[in-house]
């Protein structure tokens, strides 16, 4: 499932919305363009509501997937005690 903000511009989707509220579009139809379901298709029709607010995009106010210093130099750490055991073993 490809997600919408991805899929569409803000003023694409708020267009498309706008037509189903002037019922110039079934829901389903719009559904399927937006390969949605109905439970987040009416989340999206409630949101919309304040259409000058109302946006599909977004920013990240922290970067996904990344650790905290201490944890990474933790992770270092323990690594490199692993590689000192392995390079004794080896040389031994």
């Amino acid at each position: 499932m490809v997600q919408i903000h991805k899929k569409f511009s803000n003023d694409h989707f708020k267009d498309l919305l706008g037509r189903y509220a002037e019922n110039k579009i079934e829901r389903k139809c719009l559904q399927e363009i937006l390969g949605i379901k109905n439970r987040r298709f009416f989340q999206l029709v409630k949101f919309n509501n304040n259409p000058k607010e109302f946006s599909i995009c977004y920013s990240r106010n922290k970067p996904t997937r990344k650790i905290s210093e201490k944890l990474e130099e933790n992770i270092i750490s323990k690594l490199e005690m692993e590689k000192s055991l392995i390079e004794n073993q080896i040389h031994q």
